[in-house]
């Protein structure tokens, strides 16, 4: 037999030599593949052992295929009935095009077709498709015009070995993890040589590496492969090789005696490894234990091991200067706590791996699906001993700053004493005190009660990560000498260019809030969930100007966010206030703004809408007093449009305006810094630009922060 044995990019001489051990013959390697040679039980045994494998293909037929009718032709070729009942069931995967065929779903019709009309013209029957569990799964690959129709022997994927029905956030997929697990010299010749992953998420690292450790087939946990129900199943043989493997396994669970530690923040995670560890039957030798990696120490009593990872690297778990720290902590605990010890890092950014600040014995290639990415490995001598770095988390801050950080130190603490007087004469108890004011630390700094906040913008890709990540650590270091915070006190967060939703979504999940008073009104603000805080600060003097203009008025706040424009209203004696948006989280945070300050629901209303369609629909009431603050651009599930303000402003604006009573104002606003009102489209309203006016001396230095617009109705 002829086979083609698939696997992620980078692991082809991986797989080449594990089939070789299966005794493959012949073999060959491409990219993401190996071809082999060999009778049935070879197959059968790369399905129950290979660790690195995806698919398992033995070719049929090949031949030219460039138009549909040739494809057809050639699938013909084959003899079906030899390979699957009348009655049965089949799925075909199809990939690759040609001029003829510039469609996966119709080249894979046309497979299927050639199939049915072959055993149907036999038979009378026709087998049916069925994509979940076939009887029979073909694969057709056409290159060049060229196909290859094979069968597919594995099935489903042999990376999903049926053990971890659970995964976290960014799993990594198992044979992925046996490939980093064998470049890392897994197993170790010593003996008795413990494995630990500080960040072990689900747990695939360490299942993986005791299921090496003890001889144990990955796909010992599958109760079905691609040949159960092929016709030419030789059900013996298959027997015979699994209870083979069975047996290996038992002797192999008594003989494992190394020890394995999973470590994680996160319990919810651990919860998940333990249960995967439980159906891959290696729970009783793994300890998983609910543990930040400040924390992490080499467990006692045992000799030097193998820590392995595959910490976040990507902007769904975290954004990159965060992910620097975390790398660059677990840099140091590896060089003072992990003397002797081997350590694979597996990351889809290797940039962030600079800043541990260890030389790579040797480094990988390897691809996490589409990621590029490196799998970097050290031994890590004895060295002296150093102090860990200040991360957003530290107890306490070092006394004393470099000569970088002492000039950040001085701005700052001349920026807080110029805004003393400002912020006590106008009862404000949060404000922005650095705006990228030095440019060598591009971050604006936010203070609030007992709290500072640190938003660092974007670096440009021309500049060097690692002395951006050196930076941000200057500012992390000096603001709890300058503030008198402890560390964990100074929360860092990163502002980038938004898409859609991202400003609003949750980072975090601590769910701690704490009240601010500004200009007579209490807002509640989350300062470690989301980008944002609840609060724009940049909007204090337009919510000061509502607060004084709405005594009696009916007041409409579009695309409300929290709603402390409305707050700001209903305290100045508004007679109504109505919030628009489409939100759950933040009406509910708008409904304890409005609790806060005593302002009764009969007479502000909240309302769960996509303000478009609100806008839209017909509407009894009209309002006074009208302040609409529209994100920059919203791609939101929930909108019914995509939203671009720069596009849209007209339509909204109209919108608004038809609500507006004759001798009322609408105040619009938005924070995209090229913003260009189209005074032609709305020449039948008066416009005053008054964004000069509407920035407090903290946002003096950012002029572009924000536009603000007064609209009324011509007389």
């Amino acid at each position: 037999m002829k086979l083609f044995i698939t696997c992620p990019k980078g692991l082809e001489n991986l797989l080449q030599e594990e089939v070789i051990g299966l005794g493959g013959q012949n073999t060959r390697q491409t990219v993401a593949g190996v071809y082999a040679e060999g009778e049935l039980e070879l197959a059968y045994r790369i399905c129950l052992w290979s660790r690195l494998g995806n698919r398992v293909l033995m070719p049929l037929v090949e031949g030219e295929a460039e138009e549909a009718d040739a494809l057809y032709e050639l699938v013909q070729q084959v003899d079906w009935l030899a390979h699957l009942r009348p009655s049965g069931t089949l799925t075909v995967d199809f990939n690759g095009r040609s001029q003829g065929i510039n469609n996966t779903h119709f080249g894979a019709l046309k497979v299927k077709d050639a199939i049915v009309d072959q055993i149907r013209t036999s038979t009378g029957q026709r087998p049916t498709v069925e994509r979940n569990q076939p009887d029979l799964r073909i694969n057709v690959h056409l290159h060049r015009g060229k196909a290859t129709v094979a069968l597919d022997l594995s099935g489903e994927s042999l990376h999903r070995r049926g053990y971890r029905l659970k995964a976290g956030a960014a799993p990594m997929k198992e044979n992925l993890a046996a490939a980093v697990l064998m470049r890392a010299g897994w197993p170790m010749e010593v003996a008795e040589a413990p494995v630990l992953d500080p960040m072990c998420g689900s747990g695939t690292l360490l299942i993986e590496a005791a299921l090496m450790a003890a001889d144990i087939a990955p796909g010992l946990f599958r109760q079905r492969f691609g040949f159960s129900r092929w016709l030419e199943h030789d059900g013996r043989l298959w027997a015979q090789l699994h209870e083979e493997a069975k047996q290996r396994r038992e002797q192999g669970l008594q003989s494992l005696s190394n020890h394995y530690y999973g470590f994680d923040a996160d319990a919810s995670v651990l919860d998940r490894a333990r249960e995967n560890a439980q159906r891959a039957g290696v729970a009783d030798h793994i300890q998983f234990a609910q543990r930040p990696l400040e924390q992490l120490e080499s467990p006692a009593d045992v000799v030097p091991g193998l820590m392995v990872t595959n910490p976040p690297y990507g902007e769904r778990l975290g954004e990159t200067s965060s992910l620097m720290f975390l790398y660059r902590t677990l840099g140091e605990i590896l060089k003072t706590r992990f003397v002797g010890w081997q350590a694979a890092v597996f990351t889809g950014n290797p940039d962030l791996c600079k800043v541990m600040k260890l030389r790579a014995d040797r480094q990988y290639r390897m691809f996490n699906g589409a990621i590029d990415s490196k799998l970097l490995l050290f031994k890590v001598h004895e060295r002296e001993e150093v102090e860990l770095p200040i991360t957003p988390t530290d107890a306490e801050a070092p006394a004393v700053l470099s000569e970088q950080a002492q000039m950040f130190a001085n701005r700052l603490k001349k920026n807080i004493k110029q805004l003393a007087r400002w912020v006590k004469r106008e009862e404000i108890s949060c404000y922005r005190a650095y705006d990228a004011d030095m440019p060598e630390y591009a971050v604006a700094v936010d203070i609030y009660p007992g709290h500072a906040v640190v938003q660092e913008y974007a670096p440009p890709a021309s500049v060097d990560p690692v002395k951006a990540f050196s930076r941000l650590q200057d500012v992390m270091r000096a603001l709890p000498v300058v503030l008198e915070l402890p560390a964990e006190r100074v929360v860092l967060k990163q502002r980038k260019r938004q898409q859609g939703q991202q400003q609003y979504e949750r980072h975090s999940q601590t769910g701690t809030f704490m009240e601010v008073l500004e200009h007579g009104c209490k807002l509640r603000v989350n300062l470690y969930d989301y980008l944002d805080t609840g609060l724009f600060l940049d909007h204090r003097p337009v919510r000061r100007m509502l607060q004084q203009q709405a005594a009696g008025k009916d007041v409409l706040n579009l695309f409300c966010y929290t709603a402390t424009a409305s707050v700001h209203a209903g305290v100045g004696g508004a007679n109504t206030t109505t919030s628009v948006d489409m939100s759950a989280t933040y009406l509910e945070w708008a409904r304890k703004n409005m609790e806060l300050n005593g302002l009764p629901k009969a007479r502000h209303k909240l309302v769960q809408s996509d303000c478009f369609k609100w806008l839209e629909q017909p509407h009894g009431e009209q309002y006074d007093l009208i302040f609409m603050d529209p994100p920059t651009f919203s791609n939101s599930k929930r909108m019914q449009d995509v939203l671009d303000v720069q596009r849209d402003h007209v339509r909204l604006v109209k919108g608004a305006m038809a609500l507006l009573r004759p001798e009322g104002l609408l105040i619009f606003s938005n924070n995209y810094r090229r913003f260009v009102i189209d005074r032609d489209s709305l020449s039948d309203f008066d416009i005053n630009d008054i964004s000069a006016k509407t920035l407090d001396p903290d946002f003096k230095r950012n002029t572009k922060i924000h536009s603000c617009f007064e609209i009324r109705h011509r007389k």
